[in-house]
Parts: structure tokens; sequence; C-alpha cells
């Protein structure tokens, strides 16, 4: 990946419309950037617009890294990371991760001491959180697969005891409610803008899939998920975010055509692709109008100005 360049040209042929519908959000003096080269597997990009800075996670590596906006500069933010894999911010502003080697999701304080906010199912320890996302009303839903018990290199070679779930965790009670079951290795999720819906990737299914929940009034799933996209016999989603029009920006991969981010609308159609040298794992929305997409590939940080922004909490 060393020898990558950026593209001079204008309008980036690194970005390419699969439907019309795709061309409002392209900016034509806009280009992709890598930011970073030098992890082993990118993961779990979250913007800090107070700071100017983008924190993500390299899993194996065991260490999470701090991009500074008005530098450039790239240093350790937490090293060991307990193989630290998705990361958010609550409506707080507090850093929120899941970590492997630890099977628990941690909340870091203002002060930097670390709380933790689940690492137990009624007793029986979760398998490796890796993705999450916090609801406006302050809950905190993640998803455990297996992945970073299955052996020591995301993580730990460890039993599981509980089945790969999707849990809430009240944000004034903090009790845990499973709130999805029967998926296959959950990774990635995302709310909708209204909230309405959540969407979970199934990431060993084959096809892999995106399913999308209806959500009650209250916040809690209403039956099964619906199949909204059928990744193919290749495609590979993992991380996503959401724009302020619904569509899905989804982390993609697995061969040199697919690697990038795959960009759907709400109905699950494929209107765009930023296409990378690498797979992407996932990513997020940040910059001061969170109009600038930060891409954690397996290797490299990307990021590309875009025109729509990330709904909040994204």
């Amino acid at each position: 990946m060393s020898d990558w360049t950026p593209n001079l040209r204008y309008p980036d042929p690194y970005v390419t419309s699969l439907d019309k519908r795709f061309d409002r959000y392209r900016l034509p003096l806009a280009s992709l950037e890598r930011l970073y080269t030098g992890t082993r597997w990118g993961e779990g990009p979250v913007w800090f617009g107070d700071a100017r800075c983008l924190i993500w996670s390299d899993v194996p590596g065991d260490c999470m890294y701090k991009w500074d906006e008005e530098t450039g500069h790239v240093s350790p933010f937490r090293k060991p990371s307990n193989n630290g894999n998705g990361n958010t911010r609550d409506r707080q502003g507090r850093l929120v991760t899941c970590e492997h080697l630890t099977r628990r999701v941690t909340r870091t304080e203002y002060d930097g001491t670390i709380t933790v906010i689940c690492d137990n199912y009624e007793g029986k320890r979760l398998n490796s959180p890796n993705d999450v996302v916090v609801k406006s009303d302050g809950s905190i839903w993640f998803t455990d697969p297996r992945f970073g018990i299955l052996g020591n290199y995301e993580g730990a070679i460890g039993e599981p005891e509980l089945p790969m779930n999707v849990y809430r965790v009240d944000g004034n009670t903090a009790a845990v409610t499973i709130v999805a079951d029967g998926i296959i290795a959950p990774n990635g999720l995302a709310f909708s803008p209204d909230e309405t819906k959540i969407y979970i990737v199934e990431s060993r299914s084959e096809p892999r899939r995106i399913l999308a929940f209806d959500l009650t009034e209250d916040g809690l799933i209403i039956g099964n998920g619906k199949v909204l996209i059928d990744a193919g016999p290749h495609g590979t989603p993992d991380g996503l975010r959401i724009d302020i029009d619904g569509n899905l920006w989804c982390g993609w991969g697995m061969t040199p055509e697919l690697d990038g981010v795959r960009v759907f609308t709400p109905q699950g159609e494929p209107i765009g692709h930023i296409a990378l040298p690498e797979r992407c794992a996932n990513l997020c929305f940040g910059g001061k109008k969170r109009n600038r997409l930060f891409m954690a590939a397996a290797h490299s940080l990307y990021s590309l100005y875009v025109n729509t922004q990330g709904i909040a909490g994204g």
C-alpha cells in the first residue's frame, strides 16, 4: 500500500456513481486522501469535533490511534487498548469502546478513567463486543459476535458463554436486554435518521446481508428483521453509518473491484462506490460540518469530503 498516490484529476475517478442519484453527493473538487498507513486491521473511527481529532482502532495491533486535524500528526491514543474495536460517543460526548480482550463495552470518562458499561448478560461473559451506537435516549446498543475469542490475534482464545446477540443497555438504569438474536455474527449497526429503524450487518451468512429492523416508540425492536441488502457472492459489509437523507454508507470489500465504501439508498439500492486499494472495515462522518467521510481500512485511514452530512450521534 505504500505506493498508493491520490489521483490528481477532478472529478476523482475513485468516486463513482452506480446510479445518477449518487451524483448529488459527489463534490467535483474533492478527492480521496490517505491520512495514515501502518495498521494491521483498522476499525471503529469516531470523530471528536471539540478536539479536532479522529480516534480509531487497530484491533490486532492492540492500539487506538489519534489523528490531529490541525497538524495531520498521528499518535497512539491508548496502548494497550484491550484489542479495542468499535467506537462511538455517547450523548454527553464521552468515548464508548468495544474491547475484544476483556470482552466488554467501556466508557472513557472526562478525567480519563474507564467505566465498564457491560461485560456480561445474566452472569455469563460476553463474547467479544464488536460495534456500538448510542441512541438519542442515551441507550447503548452493541453487537457481540465471537471474532475476538476465536484466536489470539484479535483478542484471546476463549469459550463462548452466550449466543451471538445484539444488546441494549438502558442509559438510565444500566439494565441489559437482548434486542436481537439469531443473527449469524452480528457486526456493524446504525440507526435511521428518525430512529424508527436499526440496521445490523449479518457478517457470516452466505451471502452476507444487512438487515433492517423496525423500532417501537419506546425504542425496542419489533419482530424479525427483513433483508435490506444482499451483498452477493463476494460483497463483505462491515461497519456502516447513515447520512441525513437516510443513505447507508457501508465499509465494503473482499475483491479489488469491491474494496472501499458502497452507498445504498434507504430502500437498499446501490447508488455509489468509493474505491480504495484495500478493504474498508468501518467509517464515520466528521469535520466541522459532518461532511467529511473518514474510512478505516485494513492498513490505512482515508478521508473524502462529500456533499451530505452524517446524522448526529453517528
